[in-house]
């Protein structure tokens, strides 16, 4: 069975950082995309950032470069997501999720088909 499962979120200060974890298990980790995406209220899912554990590329949307930082441990089948410079628009339920790797870097949610619970991440000004 395939289980993603997030942790590190809480409240955080404006300005402050944040290290979000994704602990995987269930399938072979280095075949697959993984990318973390956030739901703020009221607002619609966006991508935040994408590593792929076949040859470690990583993709992040325009508006989320320069303060976020994926990476991965394939040793302990973990993705990691490394939150700096924190504002409080940045507050949402943060997750990770899963797909098969292909040709091209999938950034799309539809694609990935295993998604983890979400942790929650509030930062007050």
């Amino acid at each position: 069975e395939v289980q993603l499962v997030e942790s590190g979120g809480g409240l955080v200060q404006a300005g402050g950082s944040t290290r979000l974890s994704c602990s995987t298990s269930g399938f072979i980790f280095e075949d697959y995309v993984v990318g973390w995406f956030r739901q703020a209220p009221g607002k619609e899912r966006e991508g935040v950032s994408y590593i792929s554990n076949v040859d470690g590329s990583t993709n992040y949307p325009e508006s989320m470069k320069g303060r976020f930082t994926i990476s991965s441990d394939n040793a302990k089948n973990t993705v990691y997501l490394q939150m700096d410079a924190l504002k409080p628009e940045d507050t949402a339920v943060y997750f990770c999720a899963a797909a098969v790797a292909t040709d091209y870097l999938i950034t799309s949610p539809d694609d990935f088909a295993h998604w983890g619970q979400g942790t929650r991440v509030t930062v007050s000004s």
